[in-house]
């Protein structure tokens, strides 16, 4: 029903197109580094370092800094409080799905 739609519920961090695949790709392989990230998502160094950095600093991934064989490797992992989020907007989403279902 209508009256239940709460757009609240809607985590404006998760919910853009890039950060939503990030989210989406993490959950289920829990570690990725950014070339992959980068090839999976068809996304810019720029613009997947913006999302990056984005969903970091609301804790939803943690990102590492290394090196491997002197070239730099920049890692995200999907955090709990991550995958949290990640299962609440998915939740979310079913029950706007949902409720359009029961209105048509």
């Amino acid at each position: 029903m209508a009256d239940d739609f709460d757009i609240g519920r809607i985590d404006d961090v998760i919910h853009g197109r890039m950060r939503l695949g990030i989210m989406a790709y993490l959950s289920t392989a829990e570690c990725a580094d950014f070339g992959t990230l980068k090839a999976r998502l068809q996304a810019t160094d720029g613009n997947l370092s913006v999302h990056l950095r984005k969903l970091e600093e609301a804790g939803f991934i943690a990102v590492t800094k290394s090196f491997q064989d002197r070239r730099p490797l920049t890692q995200a992992r999907i955090t709990e409080a991550g995958r949290s989020a990640f299962v609440a907007y998915l939740d979310a989403m079913a029950g706007l799905v949902a409720g359009r279902a029961v209105q048509d």
